[in-house]
């Protein structure tokens, strides 16, 4: 168990991972790295997922069991919308689809779409935070 400081130091750092993760994807936008943007558009979400868990005093071990205790207390009481808790699965499924199986090529439209997705989430995930 971590105490206050710790806990307060690591939600700081994984809200501002969560953003810098965020600022990376116009790159990969512009070099045409669809997958890569995917997967880092994932991993924006999931920082800031952990940071809220974190500050209800929720601690996760795996992606897994983070999605599981975003959707219990956050997306099941109606914190977040169904629509942001399914985008997450979403954007998990899209990651996975990316990383590990094969002939799966997202494009422009799409990464574009997720990249707006993903802001509007982040963003939720901060105003629940603070």
């Amino acid at each position: 168990m971590m105490d206050k400081q710790e806990r307060d130091a690591i939600i700081v750092y994984r809200r501002e991972k969560a953003h810098n993760t965020l600022n990376e994807i116009p790159v990969f936008i512009e070099n045409k790295m669809w997958n890569t943007a995917v997967y880092r558009l994932y991993y924006a979400c999931f920082y800031a997922v952990n940071a809220l868990l974190l500050s209800r005093y929720i601690e996760t071990k795996t992606q897994e069991e983070t999605r599981r205790m975003f959707g219990l207390h956050f997306v099941k009481n109606k914190n977040v919308s169904l629509d942001l808790g399914n985008f997450y699965a979403v954007l998990y499924e899209c990651r996975d689809s990316s990383e590990y199986v094969d002939f799966v090529d997202f494009d422009k439209e799409t990464v574009e779409d997720l990249y707006k997705q993903a802001i509007i989430f982040v963003e939720t995930i901060e105003k629940l935070i603070d």
